[in-house]
Order: structure tokens, then C-alpha cells, then sequence
């Protein structure tokens, strides 16, 4: 009996440990700033590199390719929870083929930007980009709200305001709270959580056109999130599910091809 005792207590000793580390260590889990992918691609756009100050002396690195302010859409890119900037020039070099204008910032924390990312921060980031915009003389029905992964959670938020053009979901969640739950089924994640993205709950307030992109073979998000958004999604709204992407999609032909009719018609 003693020794059954002695192991309950070690077994719950270690669970709670495990909580402990999870909650004070979860930003550490979900923002990865470090982690870069795509390094060596050429960049093929011309851009002006800018600094966007958000707000206790932090300016966001920020790319600007742009074209015509005035004649063109602005597409504002929200990256995902890794990497930097150069993560995504193989996408970037997609984009400006289409007759837009591109903005693409880096969350505070990523790419050598003072700060630390979390919920709160990410949407004030995204906000301030906007206003950045708008001093520019771009208004927000001039501007397409693009979010890749972790960002989708910034272009819905953000796009319940309703007074944007568009808004692109690549690789989506519906919330971190489910997510988390697939990786860690034994935590009570609705207890630890700090940063929610809590998507789903918001997705149904946006009025404006929405495109929801989402591979089948998406092994880090499920494809069954991007399909539970899409259905909860208002018209008019438009889907891309590829059967062979992944969670990092293929900017082929068909995806551009979707992207080039939605940007356009829209």
C-alpha cells in the first residue's frame, strides 16, 4: 500500500510539473521566430523596406511592394507562428505577378524585432499596419486582409470590422484551444491558455468576401478546421482544398489561378 501510495503522489508530482512548464513556457511553444524555411529563394520584386512603429519605441520590419496605391489593391500579409520575412519570398514572388500592392509586416519577436508575441500584441501589430496604410491614403475597402496560418487568426479578428475588401485564410485553425488539444490531449488547455485565436467564435461576424485555402494532407492543422471555417463563413465566400497540399500550400497554377479571381472580382 505504501508503495502504491508513493507512486500516486510521484505520478500526480509529475503531472503537475508538466502543467507548471506547459503554462509558463506555451508562447515558447506556439512563436517560433527562429525556425526558418524557404531561405534560398531569389528574391524577383522590388520593395522598400520600412518600419512600422506600433507603440513602446517598437518599429516592425515590413516589406512594401508596391505598385500603384491609388489605382491597386493593397494586400496586407499576416505571416505565420515561424520565420521571417525571407520565409516568404517564394510567395511574395507569386503575388507580384497580380496587379496588387503588397504589404507584408514581421510580428514583434520575428525578425529581429524588439518584443514579445502574443494575442494582444499580434493585433495590435496588425492594427498599426493598417494605419500605417491609411496615412498612406489607403483606405480599408482598398485592402485585402491575408493571413497564413497562425495568422489567419489576425485577419479574422481583425476583419469582424468589416470595413476591408477582403479576407484570404491559408492553412487555418479554428482556435488554438482546439489545436492544442490535438497535441496535447491530456492537458486541460481551456485552463492553461493564454493566446486563443479563437477563430471560429468570430469567423460568422465577417460581412466581406472570404477565401478559405486549406491542403487535405495538412499534417499540423487539420483540413477539417479550414472546412468547419468555411461552412461557418457568411456569403459570399469562395474555397480552395487541393487534395495533395500540405500545410504549406503550393502556390501553383490552380492556386493562383483562385487567388488571381478572387483578388479581381472582388
Amino acid at each position: 500500500m505504501k508503495y502504491i501510495y508513493i507512486f500516486l503522489i510521484s505520478l500526480i508530482s509529475f503531472y503537475l510539473l508538466i502543467l507548471f512548464y506547459i503554462y509558463f513556457n506555451q508562447r515558447n511553444l506556439l512563436y517560433h521566430p527562429k525556425e526558418n524555411n524557404y531561405l534560398n529563394d531569389p528574391i524577383k520584386f522590388a520593395y522598400d523596406e520600412v518600419f512600422i512603429k506600433v507603440g513602446d519605441g517598437i518599429e516592425l520590419k515590413s516589406w512594401l511592394i508596391k505598385k500603384n496605391l491609388k489605382k491597386y489593391k493593397t494586400l496586407v500579409f499576416f505571416h505565420g507562428n515561424a520565420g521571417n520575412l525571407l520565409n516568404r519570398v517564394h510567395k511574395l514572388n507569386k503575388f507580384n505577378k497580380l496587379d496588387i500592392n503588397i504589404l507584408i509586416i514581421s510580428w514583434r519577436g520575428f525578425s529581429g524585432n524588439p518584443g514579445n508575441p502574443t494575442e494582444k500584441n499580434l493585433y495590435m501589430d496588425a492594427n498599426m499596419s493598417i494605419k500605417w496604410l491609411n496615412d498612406l491614403g489607403v483606405s480599408n475597402d482598398k485592402i485585402i486582409l491575408y493571413g497564413e496560418s497562425l495568422g489567419t487568426g489576425v485577419a479574422v479578428e481583425l476583419g469582424q470590422n468589416n470595413t476591408f475588401n477582403s479576407v484570404i485564410l491559408e492553412s487555418p485553425f479554428t482556435s488554438i484551444a482546439k489545436a492544442a488539444k490535438i497535441y496535447y490531449p491530456y492537458l486541460p488547455i481551456n485552463l492553461l491558455l493564454k493566446d486563443r485565436y479563437d477563430s471560429i467564435d468570430k469567423i460568422g461576424k465577417i460581412t466581406k468576401p472570404v477565401l478559405v485555402m486549406h491542403g487535405m494532407k495538412d499534417d499540423i492543422v487539420p483540413y477539417e478546421m479550414g472546412v468547419e471555417l468555411f461552412k461557418k463563413a457568411n456569403q459570399p465566400k469562395y474555397s480552395y482544398f487541393p487534395k495533395d497540399d500540405d500545410h504549406m500550400m503550393n502556390f501553383d497554377k490552380a492556386m493562383m489561378t483562385k487567388l488571381k479571381s478572387f483578388i479581381y472580382q472582388n
